[in-house]
């Protein structure tokens, strides 16, 4: 008798040994999803907050009705300060998810002190310009001819500016990268 009930109770001790390990997994993983749980609302608020922000700064840059404006004020500002723009070629807008790229190639000759007032005088434009340069070269210039004073310099390179897409393009970018998932 004392065998028969030895072998009814080890079976279900083994099973309830396993079914406490299975509870402490199960409470484990309770508290870790309830510790989740209750950052999730500041963490919504956070992302809405963001998205605000993100709007907002999206919405100073330039619109692409503002854009052809805007490349006209930038090489104004670079001829109010005494720069010469030997080549000012807007090429391709570049359309990526929220917001699109203007390449410019250029090649301006001018002082320092000129580069350094038409840097200043882009980032005074009354929308937000933002500038990066990328391949530039800044050496002296060849005295080759004309009006090239001695200790001028030549920029040269591609700059390019940024503008935001409206909801329209927006949702056709959207649609674009959709139909690009679907080949897949």
């Amino acid at each position: 008798m004392f065998v028969l009930w030895m072998l009814l109770i080890s079976g279900k001790r083994e099973e309830l040994a396993g079914l406490e390990s299975r509870e402490t997994e199960l409470r484990a993983q309770f508290t870790k999803e309830q510790e989740r749980a209750v950052n999730l609302e500041p963490l919504k608020q956070q992302l809405a907050q963001m998205e605000q922000v993100l709007q907002q700064m999206l919405r100073q840059l330039p619109s692409k009705t503002e854009m052809p404006d805007l490349i006209i004020d930038i090489s104004q500002t670079a001829l109010s300060s005494g720069l010469s723009n030997e080549l000012f070629e807007p090429e391709q807008e570049q359309i990526k998810e929220f917001y699109a790229e203007k390449p410019i190639k250029l090649r301006m000759v001018g002082s320092y002190h000129q580069f350094g007032a038409f840097v200043s005088g882009v980032a005074s434009l009354p929308r937000v310009v933002i500038l990066t340069m990328h391949d530039i070269n800044l050496k002296p210039k060849n005295k080759t001819g004309g009006n090239i004073r001695a200790g001028a310099l030549e920029l040269s390179g591609t700059v390019k500016t940024y503008r935001y897409l409206d909801e329209a393009e927006v949702a056709e970018q959207q649609k674009a990268e959709a139909g690009k998932e679907e080949k897949k």
